[in-house]
């Protein structure tokens, strides 16, 4: 793993951080707290002597010294007290964040019009099965990722990189996109026309359709400008399923792997370039957006 990767990799980060302010925190509580009580119980009685001592000389002594001494005595050393303070904090970050929920942040236009360029989106970690940290190796089977999920996913060319794309096909299934309208296992999906979308950005309209298939209802986008035909897609792992000519495609999604696309179909690098998202490389089911800083309206869950 290159140095980028691991500083781009947030999991891993907060994965070292917990082991180091967790080995600190055990260490202080077992082992460097004792020998700190200790040390300060014999210099506390060495102390008690003195002052006892004193007073048999009739010296009047400070009786608040002693417990500002045994304070001082037994006190955290700055590095240990931030570290035993932080270490609850992180490692619940880290659990959230490795188990139960995600945050992501949309960095293109691949799923509009369902999400849009700066949603800040959740994303939960244990729908499709409970996965080790890092690694990302499914321990517990749940749920298999449906037709019509929005899915994150380690990109299969850069496993450092998240993608956000739409579970179209699942193992076993045979996928048709002809002239830009999609088929699953011979069954053709159904298309509602909506008015045209405009690209505020780019003061641009593209075709707007509801799609509709089993287990799923979302809206797409189709630019007229652009070909029915894949242009020059990758030769990926398990190729030999799929088909191309200039109508557009057909692939049978092998066992284990899923195909997924954007919703922004003309302006979506999905598998129909690159291949197959392997069930290891899953990361989770986005379902809610929780801000977006331009437009606060958007915050809810999404279709």
């Amino acid at each position: 793993m290159t140095l980028q990767a691991i500083l781009g990799n947030f999991a891993l980060i907060l994965f070292v951080l917990t082991v180091a302010t967790g080995i600190v925190w055990v260490l202080d509580i077992f082992y460097l707290a004792p020998q700190r009580r200790r040390r300060a119980t014999l210099a506390l009685a060495d102390y008690d002597a003195r002052q006892a001592k004193l007073r048999s000389e009739g010296i009047k002594v400070d009786q608040g010294e002693r417990s500002r001494l045994e304070a001082e005595l037994v006190r955290q050393p700055t590095w240990i007290e931030y570290s035993g303070s932080f270490f609850p904090v992180i490692a619940l970050v880290f659990f959230l964040r490795s188990f139960l929920y995600e945050p992501f942040k949309i960095p293109s236009s691949s799923m509009v019009p369902t999400l849009e360029i700066g949603d800040l989106i959740l994303v939960n970690k244990f729908t499709y099965g409970i996965r080790l940290p890092i690694i990302n190796k499914k321990i517990i089977e749940l749920n298999n990722p449906e037709r019509g999920d929005v899915m994150v996913f380690k990109y299969p060319k850069d496993m450092s990189l998240d993608y956000i794309k739409r579970v179209i096909g699942v193992p076993g299934d045979k996928i048709e996109y002809k002239n830009k309208r999609l088929s699953i296992n011979g069954k053709a999906v159904s298309y509602e026309q909506l008015p045209d979308y405009l690209d505020e950005e780019h003061l641009s309209y593209s075709k707007h359709y509801r799609e509709r298939f089993e287990g799923s209802e979302h809206r797409i986008l189709n630019d007229e400008r652009a070909p029915s035909y894949v242009q020059n897609p990758d030769p990926f792992p398990g190729r030999e399923n799929c088909t191309y000519n200039l109508e557009g495609f057909s692939c049978t999604v092998p066992a284990g792997q899923y195909f997924v696309m954007g919703d922004n179909r003309d302006n979506s690098l999905d598998s129909r370039y690159w291949g197959f998202v392997p069930d290891q490389n899953i990361v989770g089911k986005a379902f809610f957006i929780w801000m977006n800083l331009g437009n606060p309206g958007r915050i809810g869950g999404f279709e």
